[in-house]
């Protein structure tokens, strides 16, 4: 079976070769997109590139980080229990992880820039809707479309990392983290000045508007060249590089583009391939703790808020008078909205996410991706502990700031190396399926961070930092290491 196996694959890999050599006339020179990609260099256009496609971290940041500050106000609107202010997470999260796959093979099959202005659409669609969601099970669903839209939006980070020559991706692609964090702190922000005055209803109309707004500059993009010449459309991949030569004021390399076409594309079989097994489930439990971890921070970190927790006290609601007949009063649910102390804190704990970026980005490009990821990883899993402490609110503060800088640069990491370790053929589907991962730890957090913790703070401070410690040796054990290596092809 195996012998027959490796027929096919050689004899596939010869028919390549003979099409190859029939389309290049003898003598004429040649070259292939990732050549033409390191020919032309950095310029104009990659910085209209990182600022369009990096904006799409703004847009899912806020749809995202939208469910911490709106979360404290459901819950008393329509008396909510902790378990159910969980659910709504999980099920923003679960629309990302079934929509994640989805968009990831559509976008190998079909195209990275239509899959991203597809998801964007639908993402503001369904958020607009929420605004008006009239009970709780309305809300939950819609957020849940809301999650599947904002799936498709790492198709941006795609497009950026195929057009990027090799030693920009390590240094550009970090960089990113600042659009998340401007819409972290941009949604933090505007909550904390509309949430008190016209409501969360208008909140969530308002955060919609970056989204729509990227939508009419998406046209300045062109479709990945990469993934132009895998589906044989030579003719669209030579204009795009040429069109990127001329804003660049580059010359193209001599010769004509010249790349087999590939067949085989956003094929999940090809994920388990030999070559990649180990890899991808390594990176499958990483992506799982990344998120587990991130957004347990997030959540934890409202929840501490929204509690007024205080060393040492524990996480009950507070005595009511008997004489109190306010609905508050008879709610079973802990009613406490955000006040500007707490949404201070908020942006401080926020803004930590680019306090290791420097580092970080030289941990990538010095130690490697993997070495990298193992050190963040591990830090990461130290602090959770650290956080079971008894210590002032300051204190607390200061590592809620570390554990958000450190999460952060976990997820710089293991996205750059995502979409470097897989070749053209499976690049969205592997960002995909590994999003879908990513989203099964998320869906898990807010049970940890929002339930667990009120019955044993230690315990859920133990659990994800196990996890982290997982996550650290899986990375430290990687089979492939993409520092300085060229984007793959095809298997």
């Amino acid at each position: 079976m195996a012998s027959t196996l490796e027929k096919v694959e050689n004899t596939i890999s010869l028919e390549e070769i003979q099409t190859e050599r029939q389309e290049s006339p003898k003598g004429q020179k040649t070259f292939t997109v990732e050549e033409a990609v390191e020919s032309i260099g950095f310029g104009r256009f990659h910085i209209m590139l990182f600022f369009i496609m990096g904006s799409t971290g703004v847009a899912e940041a806020m749809e995202i980080m939208l469910i911490a500050v709106v979360s404290p106000f459901i819950r008393c609107e329509w008396q909510l229990h902790d378990w159910q202010v969980a659910l709504v997470t999980t099920m923003v999260f679960f629309g990302y992880m079934i929509f994640s796959i989805v968009l990831g093979l559509l976008a190998d099959r079909y195209g990275r820039w239509k899959i991203l202005l597809l998801s964007f659409l639908w993402a503001a669609y369904f958020s607009l809707l929420t605004s008006f969601a009239p009970s709780y099970i309305w809300f939950v669903f819609l957020r849940a479309m809301v999650g599947g839209g904002v799936a498709g939006h790492a198709q941006g980070l795609i497009i950026k990392t195929e057009f990027l020559p090799i030693k920009y991706r390590g240094y550009l692609l970090p960089l990113s983290q600042v659009f998340w964090l401007a819409g972290s702190l941009l949604i933090i922000g505007l909550a904390s000045v509309v949430n008190p005055t016209i409501g969360w209803r208008w909140l969530i109309r308002i955060a919609s508007i970056p989204g729509i707004l990227l939508i009419l500059v998406f046209q300045f993009i062109p479709e990945s060249a990469r993934y132009n010449i895998s589906t044989g459309n030579v003719a669209a991949a030579t204009a795009t590089l040429q069109r990127i030569a001329k804003m660049n004021g580059a010359v193209m390399p001599e010769g004509v583009l010249r790349e087999p076409s590939k067949e085989r594309r956003g094929r999940f079989k090809d994920l388990l391939h030999p070559k990649y097994l180990r890899t991808t489930l390594q990176i499958w439990i990483i992506w799982f703790g990344i998120a587990f971890a991130y957004y347990g921070v997030i959540l934890a970190s409202a929840e501490l808020l929204e509690r007024d927790l205080s060393c040492g006290s524990t996480m009950t609601s507070p005595v009511q008078d008997p004489g109190d007949d306010s609905e508050e009063s008879h709610s079973p649910c802990y009613c406490h909205l955000f006040g500007p102390d707490a949404y201070q804190t908020m942006i401080i704990s926020t803004a930590g996410e680019i306090a290791l970026n420097p580092l970080n980005i030289l941990g990538i490009n010095f130690l490697g991706r993997r070495l990298s990821l193992c050190i963040t990883m591990g830090c990461t899993a130290l602090f959770f502990l650290l956080l079971n402490i008894c210590t002032s609110s300051a204190g607390m503060i200061g590592f809620l700031f570390m554990l958000r800088a450190l999460v952060s640069a976990n997820f710089n990491t293991i996205y750059i190396y995502t979409a470097e370790v897989y070749p053209t053929t499976m690049r969205a589907l592997g960002m995909g399926t590994s999003g879908s991962l990513c989203r099964v730890g998320a869906m898990m957090a807010p049970f940890i961070s929002q339930v667990l913790i009120n019955a044993s703070f230690l315990g859920a401070l133990c659990l994800f930092a196990s996890v982290c410690v997982v996550c650290a040796i899986s990375a430290l054990t990687l089979p492939i290491e993409t520092k300085g290596r060229a984007l793959q092809v095809c298997i």
